[in-house]
């Protein structure tokens, strides 16, 4: 059996999130996951906001706050500020965290 590479990583005292962010969206949407030709995992995501002074970054936190039934001072973007490709870091209970992520996956068929 094949492992499937995951969009985020537990961590003591959260998640981190691989998030493929694209600004300038018609709507603020969480969109599922993404395997991309390397075989990395992201969560896709989209914002109507522009990617200038940390718009677009602002925009994804509150979307991944609102989406997870957090505050939005529990999500942070903690690399990736100035490209698409973004490590999100995500405090609270890891297990917690892993079962609200995968009520934004799309059931596999």
């Amino acid at each position: 059996m094949i492992k499937k590479p995951q969009h985020f990583r537990k961590e003591r005292d959260g998640i981190t999130l691989f998030v493929r962010l694209t600004p300038k969206s018609a709507k603020d949407a969480v969109e599922g996951v993404e395997e991309t030709d390397d075989g990395r995992s992201h969560l896709k995501a989209r914002v109507r906001a522009v990617p200038e002074d940390g718009k677009a970054n602002a925009a994804l936190v509150k979307l991944l706050a609102k989406q997870l039934d957090l505050s939005a001072r529990d999500v942070t973007v903690a690399a990736g500020a100035t490209s698409r490709l973004k490590r999100v870091r995500i405090s609270g209970d890891p297990d917690e965290l892993a079962l609200k992520l995968a009520v934004l996956e799309p059931p596999e068929y």
